[in-house]
C-alpha cells in the first residue's frame, strides 16, 4: 500500500493512495485475455457494450474512460465524462475520428492514443486478403463445404514475378513491402516523403506510374482530406485490367460506387477490404445483424455494403487486420504506460492535441 503525506496544523497524516480506476468499454470477449495487463495494474469494469450517451455514465466514480475504435465520444459523451469525474480519455487505437477534441479541450479532459502496435499484424492482413483473392480460396471453400469439387472459375496467377504497388511507406506500408518483395515481386511505390534508406526493397515511382504497371495495389496512407477518394474513377480507370486492390488502412481511400462500377465492368479483378467508407459514421463491425429480427435488422442496413460485399471478387473482413495476440499486446502495455504517467502527473507521451 502506498501513502501520500499530508501536512496540516503542523502534523504528518498519511493518506493511503488508491490506484487508477479505469472503465474499458466495448470490453467483448475476444479481447479480454489482452486486458490482463490493464486488470493488473488498475481496477477495472469491464463494459462489454460500446460507449455512447445511454453508457457513458457507467464511468462515474473511474478516473479514465478506455475507449475502442468503435466508441462514441462526441461532445455529449464529454460532458457525461466530466460529470462523472473523469480525467482521462485513452483509447485503444490509432484513429481519433470518434473524439470531439474540441469537447475535450473544452471540458479539459486530455486524450491518450496508441500511436503504434504490430505493423506486421496489418501487413500480414494485406498479403492475406491478395492471396485468398487470387487463388479464390473463399470461393473454392465454399464450393467444397457443398460438395462441388470443380475448378472453373479458380484459377490464379503466380505472385512470383508480378509487380506489386505500394501506397504510402510508413511503418506498416514498409512491412507490407518486405512481404511482397519476399515472394519474389517487383515492389514499386509511391508517397510523398519517399525514404531514402528503404530503396534497396521498392522502387519509388509516381502515383499514375504504380497504378498502370502494378498487378496488385495495397493502400497504407493516412485519410486526410488530400487522400480522401484518392481511389476514384480517374485512379481506378488508370490500373492494368485484373488488379487485386486490397485496402486495409482507411475506407475513406475508396471512392466506393466507382470501385463496384469497374469491379462489375471486370476492369478491377478483385478486392479485399478490411475497412469501409461508411463506418466512422455508423459502427457497423459491433454489430452482429444476424442475430436481429427483421424490422430491428433493417435500422442497420447498408445497402451499398451489402451490394459490395455480394460482389463474388470481393473479400470483406471486420477491421480485423490488427487482430493478434502480439498487436493486443501492444496496445495494453502502452495504454497502461499513459496511465501511469497520469498517476505521478507525468507529461502523457501519446497525448492527442486538442486545439487545431
Amino acid at each position: 500500500l502506498k501513502f501520500v503525506v499530508i501536512v496540516a496544523n503542523g502534523q504528518h497524516f498519511p493518506y493511503p493512495w488508491t490506484m487508477a480506476k479505469v472503465c474499458i468499454f466495448s470490453a467483448e470477449a475476444y479481447s479480454r485475455r489482452s486486458f490482463a495487463p490493464l486488470v493488473e495494474a488498475f481496477e477495472c469494469q469491464l463494459i462489454p457494450e460500446a460507449c455512447s450517451p445511454s453508457t457513458a455514465p457507467l464511468c462515474r466514480g473511474y478516473d479514465v474512460a478506455c475507449l475502442f475504435m468503435s466508441d462514441d465520444c462526441t461532445r455529449e459523451v464529454v460532458k457525461i465524462f466530466k460529470e462523472c469525474g473523469v480525467k482521462l480519455i485513452a483509447l485503444r487505437c490509432h484513429q481519433s475520428d470518434r473524439v470531439d477534441r474540441e469537447a475535450c479541450a473544452e471540458f479539459g479532459i486530455p486524450i491518450v492514443n496508441v500511436p503504434k502496435y504490430s505493423e506486421h499484424a496489418i501487413a500480414e492482413q494485406a498479403l492475406a486478403l491478395a492471396m485468398c483473392l487470387n487463388r479464390r480460396i473463399h470461393r473454392a471453400y465454399n464450393r467444397v463445404r457443398e460438395g462441388n469439387f470443380t475448378l472453373n472459375g479458380l484459377i490464379g496467377m503466380d505472385f512470383y514475378g508480378r509487380t506489386c504497388g505500394i501506397v504510402g511507406t510508413g511503418r506498416i506500408g514498409m512491412a507490407a513491402a518486405r512481404i511482397f518483395k519476399g515472394l519474389g515481386m517487383t515492389v514499386l511505390a509511391y508517397d510523398p516523403v519517399p525514404k531514402a534508406d528503404f530503396t534497396d526493397v521498392v522502387t519509388y515511382v509516381r502515383f499514375e506510374e504504380l497504378l498502370a504497371k502494378s498487378d496488385v495495389i495495397s493502400l497504407h496512407c493516412k485519410l486526410t482530406n488530400t487522400t480522401r477518394h484518392m481511389i476514384s474513377a480517374g485512379a481506378l480507370n488508370k490500373m492494368k485490367k485484373g488488379v487485386i486492390l486490397v485496402n486495409v488502412s482507411r475506407g475513406g481511400l475508396i471512392h466506393v460506387p466507382s470501385l463496384m462500377k469497374f469491379i462489375q465492368t471486370g476492369h478491377i479483378g478483385a478486392a479485399g477490404l478490411d475497412v469501409y467508407e461508411e463506418e466512422p459514421d455508423y459502427p457497423l463491425y459491433t454489430h452482429d445483424l444476424s442475430i436481429m429480427q427483421d424490422d430491428e435488422r433493417m435500422k442497420h442496413w447498408d445497402e451499398q455494403y451489402a451490394k459490395l460485399r455480394a460482389l463474388p471478387n470481393v473479400l470483406c473482413t471486420p477491421n480485423s487486420a490488427f487482430l493478434t495476440h502480439e498487436a493486443c499486446e501492444d496496445i495494453s502495455a502502452i495504454t497502461v504506460q499513459s496511465i501511469r504517467e497520469m498517476e505521478s502527473s507525468k507529461p502523457l507521451t501519446n497525448a492527442l492535441k486538442l486545439t487545431f
